[in-house]
């Protein structure tokens, strides 16, 4: 099913999408929900990010084709990353170019969506701590990511962390196609199966270091095509089976 999190008015819901009908929760998917029995064209309702994480875990080089293409060797354990909860914007929302930076990049991704409190859980049960899976956009200050080394700032502006459209619960990530569009123009076209990691084995070895709490997020990597952003691109992440993230970049 799909999981989508909407404001109508000044009320802000999570609700089940049923064809182009979205279904009113009382409640929330990581915790008790009922229905209210309100039901809502998805047309008229402003989708917000799907989860409110946390934290958002992300990986380096988890793509053996990104890390081709930067012509560094794979990892041999994941490389993580962090970005904060203040970067997270939903889909339509603007994401802003940031006066510092000379190069701002799209990276799409796949996007695990915790379900309950994850701690130190082993890989063949990792499943059970998972509530679903969304399109995640890790934008990148790629200038600032070279002259730091480190990723907090390159990583950590505020919108720069696309979440959405919604979570998908019944899908199997071993095989998805992921893609990015510039402006209608493909970008980026990979498969989870070319991961370094899987998507089991993340939630694993993540929960080994960190406590996951419900809603959290984990973004799996990029494959190879990554490029830069101008004011005025629309992005477009699309992972199969989930649907399609649009975000347009803006200046301050």
């Amino acid at each position: 099913m799909k999981v989508v999190r909407f404001r109508k008015k000044n009320s802000i819901r999570y609700g089940i999408i049923e064809g182009v009908i979205v279904n009113e929760l009382e409640g929330d998917p990581f915790t008790r929900y009922q229905f209210t029995g309100k039901k809502y064209p998805l047309e008229e309702l402003t989708i917000l990010s799907p989860c409110q994480p946390s934290k958002i875990v992300a990986l380096g080089l988890n793509y053996r084709s990104h890390a081709k293409e930067l012509k560094m060797k794979l990892p041999e354990d994941p490389m993580l990353f962090l970005k904060p909860s203040t970067a997270v914007i939903g889909p339509d929302e603007n994401i802003v170019y940031p006066a510092m930076s000379r190069r701002v990049d799209y990276e799409a991704e796949l996007g695990v969506v915790i379900a309950k409190e994850t701690r130190c859980v082993p890989e063949n049960r990792a499943g059970e701590y998972i509530l679903g899976y969304t399109c995640f956009n890790d934008v990148t200050a790629r200038d600032l990511q070279g002259k730091d080394i480190q990723f907090t700032r390159a990583k950590g502006f505020d919108t720069f962390a696309p979440i959405g459209p919604w979570i998908e619960t019944e899908l199997n990530p071993a095989d998805l196609k992921v893609e990015s569009w510039l402006n209608g123009e493909l970008k980026q076209s990979g498969t989870t199966a070319d991961m370094v990691f899987s998507v089991f084995r993340l939630v694993s070895f993540i929960s080994e270091v960190m406590t996951l709490l419900p809603g959290d997020l984990i973004a799996t990597g990029t494959p190879s095509g990554i490029g830069p952003m101008k004011a005025g691109d629309v992005i477009e992440i699309v992972v199969e089976g989930i649907g399609t993230l649009r975000n347009q970049v803006s200046k301050l």
